[in-house]
């Protein structure tokens, strides 16, 4: 009898330790009894019937899901292999139990032919520039889909694509081939700034050496310009004679006899004196004998 007991007592101990659950903190529990839905329970002990209630738990952190590689036909009839990883989050853990069968599957699935949409609908060159266009509207797609699946897709990132190696070769010469091309650009460029430079720093230096002549000129004229209203106003200022004015005409024929001119035009003003410049050429020979007269009278 006490054997039968003991028995009891340890049949009874492992029926209820079947019915006590530990959920863990990033866990839901969906308890069903006898096939039906009955509640959502979180983290913690929870307590279930036996034999007529069991417990699913669903994983409510944020997931990472592999989009498996594809070929995809762009919109210039190139054939490039793409994938991606999808980052999701359960926020209802009955809707996905209930409402898909096997959520992974069919998101990938999803995934993969919005992805083709998405790229079919672009040349190669856009595809390969518009990562950031392809992650948004394909995590919009799969967002939309899941919503009835209880599951948020947070974020969509294409992992590559990859166009075959002959179009790759391709893509290669003509970087290169752009490259050079903008390097004799900038080189070009770079002569002709140095060539316009050197232009403008010899027309500078043209400039100067002219405005410094012009300015030599200038000063040289306005000192005898000065030295004349000086030497004119004197001449006035004293009443000169008309024997004075004759020496100054002859200090100035002096000066043009020094020229090449074969012919000497004298101003009109000067017939009046032309006199006075003979006698004082007469008294200038009376004051100054010549040297024939000196060797004589040696």
């Amino acid at each position: 009898m006490e054997i039968l007991l003991v028995i009891l007592a340890i049949v009874i101990f492992i029926v209820a330790g079947t019915g006590i659950k530990i959920v863990r903190p990033w866990e839901k529990g969906l308890i069903e009894r006898l096939g039906k839905y009955q509640r959502t329970v979180g983290s913690g002990l929870s307590i279930i019937i036996p034999f007529m209630e069991n417990i699913k738990k669903v994983d409510m952190r944020e997931q990472v899901h592999d989009v498996p590689p594809q070929g995809v036909i762009t919109k210039d009839n190139v054939v490039v292999e793409v994938d991606a990883v999808v980052y999701y989050e359960v926020t209802d853990p009955t809707k996905v139990k209930y409402n898909v069968a096997n959520f992974y599957v069919a998101a990938t699935k999803l995934a993969q032919t919005n992805l083709r949409n998405l790229i079919g609908d672009l040349a190669l060159d856009e595809s390969l520039t518009s990562r950031e266009i392809i992650n948004t509207q394909l995590r919009q797609i799969l967002d939309d889909a899941t919503d009835k699946w209880g599951v948020k897709v947070t974020r969509v990132e294409l992992q590559r694509i990859e166009p075959p190696a002959d179009v790759t070769e391709a893509m290669h010469r003509q970087m290169k081939a752009e490259r050079e091309r903008r390097a004799m650009i900038l080189e070009a460029e770079g002569q002709k700034r140095s060539a316009i430079l050197k232009a403008e720093g010899q027309a500078e230096a043209i400039k100067k050496v002219a405005d410094a002549e012009k300015y030599e000129k200038l000063t040289v004229a306005k000192g005898e310009a000065e030295a004349v209203e000086t030497v004119y106003g004197a001449i006035h200022k004293g009443r000169p004679t008309n024997d004075l004015i004759a020496i100054k005409y002859l200090e100035a024929l002096q000066k043009i006899a020094d020229g090449q001119a074969t012919k000497i035009f004298l101003p009109y003003e000067a017939s009046g004196i032309l006199g006075s410049i003979a006698g004082v050429s007469e008294l200038l020979k009376e004051k100054i004998p010549s040297k024939k007269s000196e060797e004589k009278q040696d």
